[in-house]
């Protein structure tokens, strides 16, 4: 029931009198044009070679509503089938999701090694090398266990948790700026954010950005 008529309403939304005026839609964005729905066949095809189980939202979703396109910021990256024959995903998706790497990334970034610490240039080379190698190591593992549902710009992603207790949840990717990974928030909402209380908000957000010449007309 959660996505009843929401394929529907999103594609109403290229006929609104200001549908240029939601973010992400106009230009290079999505347009609010939605890819076909997975069949089961092919959500299952999906789930297989990510090595995780998707959660209950968001597979709805990719059945009821489509498998990318219109959403929130510049929409959703799309989500196919593998090809035969493809490579095996690195299976990132399927490790844990750890939040606490945020907290651990800071605070290794405080103890880069320093040439006024070391005896000399060989010891500190050294180092700052395994220095390095750990910080590119957590870095990296600040996705593990979600996957990457779509630009925000700037270098910035939105990420859906896949793994764990936080499954079904969605966080910001903010890397680029030094800040992890970190939960999104509305201002309308308290604790962590689900999947479809994120798209649902964006929907009636961008409905009531793109119609409103239409309403106003209709009132007079």
């Amino acid at each position: 029931m959660m996505w009843t008529g929401v394929r529907e309403r999103v594609l109403a939304l290229r006929d609104a009198p200001r549908w240029r005026q939601v973010f992400g839609a106009d230009r290079t964005g999505h347009g609010f044009e939605l890819l076909p729905v997975l069949t089961p066949g092919q959500l299952a095809a999906v789930e297989a070679r990510l090595g995780v189980t998707l959660p209950r939202e968001y597979r709805a979703f990719l059945l009821e509503v489509g498998a990318g396109g219109a959403g929130p910021d510049y929409g959703l990256f799309p989500l196919r089938p593998p090809a035969p024959g493809a490579p095996p995903a690195d299976r990132q998706a399927a490790r844990p999701f750890r939040p606490e790497l945020t907290a651990l990334l800071d605070e290794h970034a405080r103890t880069e090694p320093q040439p006024a610490d070391h005896t000399d240039d060989d010891a500190f080379v050294a180092a700052h090398a395994a220095w390095q190698a750990r910080e590119d190591a957590l870095y990296d593992a600040l996705v593990d266990g979600t996957l990457h549902l779509g630009d925000r710009g700037c270098a910035y992603d939105n990420l859906l948790v896949v793994t764990g207790p936080l499954s079904g949840t969605v966080w910001e990717d903010v890397r680029a700026v030094g800040e992890g990974v970190v939960p999104l928030r509305l201002d309308s909402t308290r604790g962590h954010l689900s999947f479809a209380g994120w798209y649902h908000h964006w929907l009636t957000a961008a409905e009531r950005t793109a119609w409103t010449e239409e309403t106003a007309t209709s009132a007079q």
